[in-house]
């Protein structure tokens, strides 16, 4: 059992020193930790899929591509899933594409040795196509030949100055678009964070990371003005459920 010392977190009830979210407050995730417990790595995997197939986000992610693909939709897509932790986002992708008839091919990458593991191991056992790779994305180009880049959770775990490094690196290597969707750094997404893990998952390091990743988002306004400072030109910005932001952009 994770000891809660480990976590920072009082045994039976919630920290209830006051904090304010006016302003990002990163913290070190768990998760990002890479001596963390494999066996802990994966049940906290497990309940972040269990939060993710709730959310939707692998649907609002395939909607945007279809709209972004527009007129020009080539008969198959490439798509990368950039930070892909444990393959959840990838494997929703791939299930969204059977159903609308369009040839995918998806791989996924990730700094995290432990997460792609986990990921080729779904993979083996769904006996799917997809495929996982090694990448550091702020010390690597990206490799090239993906119609659509696209991210989930990833973008409150970067510095401002990395945000608008990755976005203008995206915006390079993707040959049809870009679509992120993140947390946004909302009252309402942290008390959703504080309970809705709780019900969806014993997870100890999802109870602890998911509240440290709402005080770690953006607004929806920081990151309009990120994206331009980014020379994206022409974007979206909406957002969606639950407590989220979707950003999504044409790079041809």
């Amino acid at each position: 059992m994770l000891k809660s010392h480990l976590l920072n977190l009082p045994e039976g009830r919630f920290r209830t020193r006051p904090f304010s979210l006016a302003d990002r407050q990163r913290q070190p995730e768990l998760m990002d930790d890479p001596n963390l417990d494999s066996g802990l790595h994966l049940r906290a995997l497990t309940g972040l899929k269990r939060i993710g197939k709730l959310s939707r986000t692998g649907a609002q992610l395939w909607r945007s591509i279809q709209n972004l693909s527009g007129v020009s939709r080539p008969d198959s897509l490439r798509i990368l899933d950039v930070g892909c932790g444990g393959g959840d986002t990838v494997f929703s992708l791939e299930r969204m594409a059977v159903r609308a008839g369009v040839r995918l091919v998806v791989h996924g990458c990730d700094i995290s040795v432990s997460a792609l593991d986990i990921a080729r191991a779904r993979a083996a056992r769904k006996r799917t196509s997809a495929e996982f790779f090694e990448l550091d994305v702020m010390g690597n180009q990206f490799p090239r030949g993906y119609h659509f880049l696209v991210s989930s959770l990833f973008l409150h775990h970067l510095s401002t100055p990395q945000v608008v490094a990755l976005l203008g690196k995206l915006n390079e290597a993707a040959e049809i678009g870009v679509v992120i969707s993140d947390l946004e750094r909302l009252w309402s997404g942290y008390f959703l964070a504080l309970l809705g893990t709780r019900a969806l998952s014993r997870s100890p390091v999802v109870h602890v990371d998911s509240r440290r990743s709402v005080r770690a988002a953006f607004r929806i306004e920081e990151l309009r003005e990120l994206a331009r400072i980014s020379g994206l030109g022409e974007f979206e910005l909406i957002r969606c459920w639950p407590c989220r932001i979707l950003l999504s952009w044409r790079t041809s």
